[in-house]
Parts: structure tokens; C-alpha cells; sequence
């Protein structure tokens, strides 16, 4: 954990070398550990697991991340989820999705079929989210074929909530590019590490971002915060 107020963490083995072992009991346990060492700080959530899959041996972010296999990922995700949670604090999967370099990332545009995104980028997130529910999700800075990920309709909304289920919140990553009512209304809840109220207001004013998505944004933050209560 790195903890901004100061205080001394454990550190963990990075996500490489946990999926190494193959043993999803043992990561579980660990993470169980590790979500009790976030609610002893007062740290309800932690930005992670990374799960973006490993295309280059150079990439700077790799240690972060499990594997160059989607199905690996995805199980070792899903027991570091269930372990962070079972202790009362939650996790952020990230990059969703295709944030697979970290070479201008806050501008790269991957541009990816439909096949290898479904069956390589995507199979990660894809099996955390069925087999663990994690409270949040992270969106991620690049654009994917065009569009910026936290703008993403079909990626936020109607594949990681319509087609797999996921009931939690999404959150941007730091200041991403998208504005804001285009991420609230594609299903991205938060714009960290600050929004734009006043734009978005004049948005809604206009007519360019519709009350409901407030709402059914709000009402997600909400619960994310009643859970942990």
C-alpha cells in the first residue's frame, strides 16, 4: 500500500510474481491481509489489482500487472478481489481497458478488433467481475478505437454492466481528457482526481447530458458508500 499520510505498509509480492504461483488460495490469503491492513489504516479503497495484459517485456507498469494470459489474470484478480473484500475494504480493477503501454497513454489511441479485444483485453476484467464483483472500476486514460475509454457507452455500460453483470461504480483514472458529462452520461460515475460541476451544470442546462444519468450516477456513489459503511 503507499499511504499518503505517512504511515509504514507491508509490502506485497508485485502481481508477476503472485500469478507465478498459480495458486489462487494462497493470493486470496493474502489479499485477506491486505484488506485488514487497509481498514487498520483507514484506507477504504485500493486502486487495484492492475490487470492489463502484458504485450511487451520493456512495459514500465508490467510488475503491476499478472500476466500476458487473460484467463490467468482474470482467476488471479478475482482472488485478490474476494480476499480485499471479505475484510471490509474494496478494490479498483484497472485499466479498463487496452491501457496496455504506458507510453503516452493519457493519448494513445489502441485500436483493437473486436475479437482480440474481447478475447485478450477484455477476458481479464471479464472474469474478476463475474467471479468476485468488485465494488469499483477504474476506466482508463487512452482511447480505444477513437474514443476515450471513460467516454465509452458500449464499454462502461452495455458490456461491463449489460453483458457481465457488474452492479458496482466507475471512477476515471487522474484527470483524464473526456469531459466530464460525456463519462457521466457513457456510465463513468467519478472523474478523479477532481470533476467539472460547473461545466457539467451548463451541460445539463442545455440539454447535453440528461438528469436521469445524474441520478443513476449519484445513486451508484451512494451505495458504493452505504457498503462500507
Amino acid at each position: 500500500i503507499r499511504m499518503d499520510d505517512g504511515e509504514l505498509a507491508t509490502a506485497l509480492p508485485i502481481g508477476t510474481l503472485m500469478a507465478c504461483t498459480w495458486n489462487t488460495d494462497l493470493v486470496e490469503k493474502l489479499h485477506t491481509l491486505h484488506g485488514q491492513e487497509l481498514v487498520l489504516n483507514n484506507v477504504e479503497c485500493m486502486l487495484g489489482p492492475g490487470i492489463n495484459i502484458h504485450r511487451d517485456p520493456l512495459c514500465g507498469r508490467n510488475f503491476e500487472y499478472f500476466s500476458e494470459d487473460p484467463v490467468l489474470t482474470g482467476v488471479m484478480a478475482s482472488a485478490a478481489t474476494r480476499g480485499v473484500q471479505k475484510s471490509g475494504a474494496m478494490v479498483t480493477p484497472k485499466h479498463f481497458a487496452a491501457n496496455n503501454q504506458e507510453q503516452n497513454r493519457n493519448n494513445n489511441d489502441s485500436r483493437v478488433s473486436e475479437r482480440a479485444l474481447r478475447e485478450i483485453y477484455l477476458k481479464g476484467f471479464e472474469i474478476c467481475v463475474k467471479k468476485a464483483q468488485p465494488l469499483t472500476v477504474m476506466s482508463s486514460y487512452n482511447l480505444l478505437n477513437g474514443l476515450w475509454a471513460s467516454q465509452n457507452r458500449e464499454l462502461l455500460t452495455d458490456i461491463l454492466r449489460g453483458e457481465w453483470g457488474f452492479e458496482g461504480m466507475v471512477t476515471t483514472d487522474w484527470y483524464t481528457h473526456a469531459p466530464q458529462y460525456t463519462e457521466i452520461a457513457a456510465g463513468n460515475d467519478v472523474k478523479m482526481g477532481c470533476g467539472d460541476p460547473a461545466h457539467t451544470l451548463k451541460m445539463m442546462r442545455e440539454g447535453k447530458l440528461s438528469r436521469e444519468d445524474v441520478k443513476i450516477s449519484v445513486k451508484r456513489l451512494l451505495e458504493m458508500i452505504l457498503k462500507l459503511a
